[in-house]
């Protein structure tokens, strides 16, 4: 029967072996050449990161003297400026954030009168006498 099963499969007799549960051949050095193979991998990912970042360094010379070249400022360098010139011109803006209200400046019943009453000045006697009635 072996010798049947030898030619059906035309000599795959080692993976047939092992999926009818056959035992696997077992490599003593298997554990040894794993770690080598791990050891390998580690260093190729090492050198390809030394190779990436001796390539960005040389790039970003380059970078750096084009921009000295043409006075050119950095990205980060034109965002921190930009930052500080929006909070210096933000200083006596309106829409500037909110800060403290100092004291006087609330919202008290007597300056809206104030105010209405400021306003009244200016309409005519007739129309004051109307808001008056009321």
């Amino acid at each position: 029967m072996n010798f049947v099963m030898k030619q059906a499969l035309g000599g795959a007799t080692k993976d047939m072996g092992k999926m009818l549960g056959g035992e696997e051949e077992k490599d003593p050095d298997a554990e040894r050449k794993e770690e080598e193979r791990q050891e390998a991998l580690r260093q190729q990912e090492e050198e390809r990161k030394a190779k990436y970042a001796k390539m960005e360094a040389e790039r970003e010379s380059l970078r750096q003297g084009i921009r000295d070249k043409y006075g050119i400022k950095k990205k980060e360098e034109k965002e921190a400026e930009a930052q500080a010139a929006m909070e210096q011109a933000s200083e006596g803006s309106l829409t500037r954030p909110k800060k403290a209200i100092p004291a006087g400046c609330g919202n008290e019943e007597e300056e809206e009168e104030s105010i209405v009453d400021t306003v009244m000045k200016f309409l005519p006697g007739s129309i004051q006498d109307m808001f008056n009635k009321k």
